[in-house]
């Protein structure tokens, strides 16, 4: 299962709409809009509406993907590569074994 981690971002001033990955957008981060070229400074304490929203979702974005992340260390997949791991082998060990 993919999840996009992308956050959709409207333009304070254009106000067309762009993507930007979820792990960039923090305080601190700016961007420019690619329609019009406008420095946009994201800021959790901003006034803009649009900035608000686009923050709180890419934190809840980011919240989504470490719990998923850590779901996929503490279970993972039943693949023949991950036993190889566990059992001590390394991958040149391993594929002089099925050659």
């Amino acid at each position: 299962m993919s999840i996009d981690d992308s956050v959709q971002i409207k333009c304070t001033r254009c106000k067309s709409a762009f993507r930007e990955r979820a792990r960039r957008l923090q305080n601190g981060f700016s961007r420019q809009c690619p329609a019009c070229e406008v420095v946009i400074f994201f800021d959790e304490d901003s006034q803009n509406p649009n900035i608000k929203l686009a923050m709180r979702r890419a934190r809840r974005l980011r919240k989504e993907l470490r719990e998923l992340e850590i779901a996929a260390f503490v279970m993972p997949s039943s693949g023949s590569g991950s036993s190889r791991l566990r059992s001590g082998r390394g991958r040149s060990q391993a594929r002089s074994e099925e050659e």
